[in-house]
Parts: structure tokens; C-alpha cells; sequence
């Protein structure tokens, strides 16, 4: 096999094409470039996609569940339970809203939050959950609404990584009392930068659309401490072209998920990504856990077979520094052994059969070299 030295095969790769362009070029004709009638449009599209009755479009996946959490009453005092083995911004949207990040383990399988792990962490001041929806799989969310239901909490999805998956027939954003995406451009689907909460509940749909406002009801009559979280019609364009697209999308993600994990069942020391019984895993991220050598090691010989390699996510939230000024202390031995052994390969939509080739021979390089 001929090695090289530069990256041939990234990561990640958004696709835009004509009909994002098209979209965007009639929303500046129009003159109207901030939020408008291409967001209501984009709002009403997708809450019908995932089958939720609202949605409430913001600037930022940070943003949804930061407005989330405030529209559900999270503030002082509040503790919300959620995963360590995530990016930051779900742990950070906790602490905006005053609210201490209670940290539960991950299930090893799916990487998402262990339902197990929630009930002994339950106290007088817990007032929701939050599972994150991590690498495009849902977690358990059948035995998570339940403990919720039993003790009286809210559920708020972080499925910022999830656009299209499912639980038991059930899509990811109607899973929760409220749900939040992200549309970064290396997600499933994008608007360039942006979010957007889903939710079955007109009370909670009506507090986000106030605090993405500036805590405004109408203009100029602030009802509340807001934030100016809109969203603008140029991106809310982006998503209506994307959306007509994201079922193809996720079908080809996992057309290549398939087709590397036949390629590498039988790597030495690799373990592919496993998708629970009853779920559609829509592989934002194809995530492998090695468990020989050293992790960085195998990165250096997948990067310099030619392929872009991530970690999500190199340090359990509890592990960061700022967590660690703040007090906020975790103990998920899960969380930390995938933390320090993950590593995702290229899934997106625009590999070639080459370009999994290419991904399947550098793991395989990799693990020989490793022996």
C-alpha cells in the first residue's frame, strides 16, 4: 500500500448545491434578511419532519438549549442531569441558566447517557434530564422518560447530532418536553450556523419564542431578561434546501457506516460503532473505540495513511478546567475510558467506495503497526 502524508479524505464535508444558493439569492432580492416569513416557513417544515407540533428557530444549537432550559424554568439552585462525554455547550447551557451540571455515565455500547447511572443522582433539587443524542443514536429514551415520569422531572433532548435518528419508530426531537438541533456545517444537515428547538407543548413554544427575543411578547414590551437569539431568513433558506435533502443524506451515512463496518469487524483491537435494537443510528459521527496501543498513535497512522481522523470527546465535561474552578465534580468511569480511547472516522455523504477503502486500509495499517 502507498502511504502519503496529506489528507485526502476529511472528516466532515458539507454539501451545498444549487438549490441552497438559489434559496439564499432570493431571500437578499427580497430585502428581507433578518428573521421572517423563510424562518416561520423552516419552523413549520421541520417541527412536521420530526414530528413535534412547534418549532422555534434560533442562531445556534448553544442557543436552543440555553433557550430550552430557561423556557422550562431551569435557574438557581436547579440541578439538571446530563452526560459528560460531550461537546461543551451541553454542559454550558446549564450553567448559563444558574443551574449546577449533574453528571451521569454513558452507556459503553452507544456512548449515550445510561439510564441506570440517573436514579441515584436524583435529589430534591433535580429538575430535569438531559441526554444528549451523541454521534447520531439516540439514547434510551423509553427508561429515561420513565424515571422522569416517576419523579416528577422534565426532559430536554440534545440532539444536536441527531437529525433523523429514532427510539422504538419514534424520531429524536419528539422524544423530550422539548428538543434541541444543532445546524452547524458539519452536521447532518445545516444552515450554516443556527438551531431550533421542537416541542408538543404551546406554552413552552410561546416562553422560547419570547426569550430568543430579547424577553419580548410584541415589540418594545419585554416580558423577561432575553437574549437575541433569532435566527435570520438567509439561513433559514440554507435550511429549507437541506431539509428536502437530509433523508437522502443520512441514508448515505448509513450506506457507509455499513460499508465500513464489514470492512473492519475484524480489525485487531477496533471496535465499530454498535446501533441499539429499535433505533436508527444516522452516524453524525463514526466513532470506533481502540483497545490496544496508544490512542494518539493510531490517529498519527490514519492521518498519515491519507485520513482525517476527530475526537469527540478527548476530556469528560467534569474534567475541564473552568468545570474544575467552578466546583463541578463528576465520577463516570464509562465516560472517561471512551474518552480516552475513541476516535471518528470519516461517514459523510460525499465519500467515494475509494475513499472507504482508503479509511478501512489506514485503521487496518494502523493495527498492524501496532502489534
Amino acid at each position: 500500500m502507498i502511504i502519503v502524508s496529506d489528507i485526502r479524505v476529511p472528516i466532515a464535508k458539507p454539501i451545498i448545491g444549487d438549490e441552497e444558493i438559489e434559496n439564499v439569492v432570493e431571500v437578499l432580492k427580497s430585502g428581507m434578511i433578518a428573521q421572517g416569513p423563510k424562518v416561520e416557513e423552516f419552523e413549520k417544515k421541520f417541527a412536521e419532519w420530526v414530528g413535534a407540533k412547534y418549532g422555534i428557530a434560533v442562531n445556534s444549537g448553544t442557543a436552543a438549549l440555553h433557550t430550552a432550559l430557561l423556557s422550562c424554568g431551569i435557574g438557581p439552585e436547579d440541578e439538571v442531569i446530563t452526560t459528560p462525554f460531550t461537546f461543551i455547550a451541553s454542559g454550558n447551557s446549564i450553567v448559563y441558566t444558574g443551574a449546577k451540571p449533574v453528571f451521569a455515565d454513558i452507556d459503553l455500547k452507544t456512548y449515550t447517557l445510561n439510564p441506570e447511572s440517573i436514579e441515584g443522582l436524583i435529589t430534591e433539587n433535580t429538575k430535569a434530564i438531559m441526554p444528549v443524542q451523541l454521534y447520531g443514536q439516540s439514547a434510551n429514551m423509553d427508561e429515561i422518560n420513565e424515571i422522569a415520569e416517576r419523579y416528577g422531572l422534565i426532559v430536554i433532548e440534545d440532539a444536536a447530532q441527531a437529525h433523523g435518528a429514532t427510539c422504538n419508530g419514534k424520531k429524536v426531537g419528539s422524544l423530550g418536553d422539548m428538543s434541541c438541533f444543532s445546524f452547524y456545517p458539519t452536521k447532518n444537515m445545516t444552515t450554516s450556523e443556527g438551531g431550533i428547538i421542537t416541542t408538543d407543548d404551546e406554552e413552552l413554544a410561546d416562553k422560547a419564542k419570547i426569550f430568543r427575543a430579547h424577553g419580548a411578547s410584541v415589540r418594545y414590551h419585554h416580558d423577561a431578561i432575553g437574549y437575541n437569539f433569532r435566527m435570520t431568513d438567509i439561513s433559514a433558506a440554507i435550511g429549507l434546501a437541506q431539509l428536502e435533502k437530509i433523508d437522502g443524506f443520512n441514508d448515505q451515512r448509513i450506506a457507509n457506516a455499513e460499508y465500513l463496518n464489514n470492512g473492519l469487524k475484524d480489525v485487531d483491537g477496533v471496535i465499530t460503532p454498535y446501533c441499539a435494537d429499535g433505533s436508527k443510528h444516522v452516524y453524525h459521527q463514526y466513532t470506533i473505540r481502540v483497545e490496544k496501543g496508544d490512542r494518539d498513535d493510531w490517529v498519527e497512522i490514519i492521518n498519515y495513511c491519507g485520513v482525517g481522523t476527530g475526537i469527540h470527546y478527548p476530556i469528560p465535561l467534569y474534567n475541564q478546567p473552568i468545570y474544575k474552578y467552578l466546583g463541578i465534580e463528576g465520577d463516570c468511569p464509562n465516560a472517561e475510558l471512551a474518552a480516552d480511547n475513541v476516535i471518528s472516522l470519516p461517514v459523510h455523504p460525499s465519500l467515494t467506495k475509494e475513499d472507504l477503502d482508503l479509511v478501512i486500509e489506514a485503521v487496518k495499517t494502523a493495527s498492524e503497526e501496532l502489534d
